[in-house]
């Protein structure tokens, strides 16, 4: 399988399926990229293109597998020019990390730091999405590593390692009649209006979950991917907040207060993800290393060259990692 036209075939998809403007990209003509699109579709002896007239539209069913496949083998083909690179530079080069919000706000500030201190020579890109959208980005190798809490192990193609449990908090202005409330519940909860994550976010499906399992319907009446969104909107009297308890801090969130909700959700599970079979750096294994002691060396590449995410031990709790 020619390599060249997968990145040709991969230009279309980036350019929205627009031929001309992916030959202007790779600085090759239409009429060759058209063959070269033709050549391939022969080879895979499927066509991989909804079309319309002359127009490309859209990918078929093969398409679609061959695009996932395709990103597959142009990362894994990098990674072997890497190689070399790597044993040369062994300190220096980018690690790109794809992760969500909560984990680049709070849980991962003291580990970019640590980070930086023993590799000052490597650049690291940060790269903000949803949980799927991380994913996708170390699936296409966008990214060398994801770090996030929901939709990670909805795809077989990583390895999933948990890095540490967290739980959440109950967070209102100060003065609110849930902070004095002698035991907090959930059918108290439910009383109020409530701000709270987006759903596939920082562990909205285990709010969901204990919810509908104690047969209450919250009144969630508004839902964001930051939490420092769901403060400010609480500040403002929008409802009671539901956050990570690494998300509030009695200094910095001034005029709000928290009340351990960890009696009333199950703990969520951040996990690293990577792509099965890849090859990593000396430097990434150390960053994955930052973020759990637990996951040294031989434990990544035990789940990178398996066929199944460990369930390994991991910290009780985020101040564990």
């Amino acid at each position: 399988m020619n390599l060249q036209r997968l990145e040709i075939f991969r230009a279309v998809i980036r350019n929205d399926f627009n031929v001309s403007r992916a030959a202007q990209e790779l600085r090759q003509s239409q009429p060759g990229l058209s063959r070269q699109l033709a050549i391939l579709e022969s080879e895979i002896g499927a066509p991989l293109f909804v079309r319309k007239g002359k127009r490309l539209a859209g990918l078929t069913g093969p398409g679609q597998e061959v695009h996932r496949l395709a990103a597959r083998m142009l990362a894994d083909a990098d990674a072997l020019r890497q190689v070399a690179v790597g044993y040369r530079n062994a300190e220096r080069g980018t690690l790109v990390l794809a992760t969500t919000h909560t984990q680049a706000r709070y849980a991962l500030p003291k580990v970019v730091q640590e980070f930086r201190e023993t590799y000052p020579d490597v650049h690291l890109v940060l790269h903000q999405g949803s949980p799927y959208q991380v994913a996708e980005e170390v699936l296409e190798g966008k990214a060398d590593l994801a770090i996030a809490t929901e939709a990670l192990y909805d795809y077989p193609e990583l390895a999933v390692l948990p890095c540490y449990e967290w739980n959440r908090s109950v967070i209102a202005p100060t003065g609110h009649p849930i902070l004095s409330t002698k035991q907090l519940t959930l059918q108290e909860l439910a009383r109020y209006p409530i701000v709270t994550y987006a759903s596939s976010v920082t562990g909205r499906s285990q709010i969901n979950a204990a919810f509908v399992a104690a047969g209450l319907s919250p009144n969630v009446v508004l839902s964001a991917i930051d939490a420092d969104i769901i403060k400010t909107y609480v500040r403002l009297g929008l409802g009671v907040g539901i956050v990570a308890t690494m998300a509030f801090s009695e200094e910095a969130d001034a005029g709000l207060e928290a009340r351990d909700a960890s009696h009333l959700f199950p703990p969520s599970t951040t996990g690293v993800a990577l792509r099965r079979g890849a090859y990593l750096k000396g430097y990434t294994y150390r960053f994955i290393e930052l973020t759990s002691p637990a996951l040294t060396r031989s434990v990544v590449d035990a789940a990178i060259f398996s066929e199944a995410s460990p369930s390994s031990a991991l910290p009780r709790s985020f101040d564990e990692a």
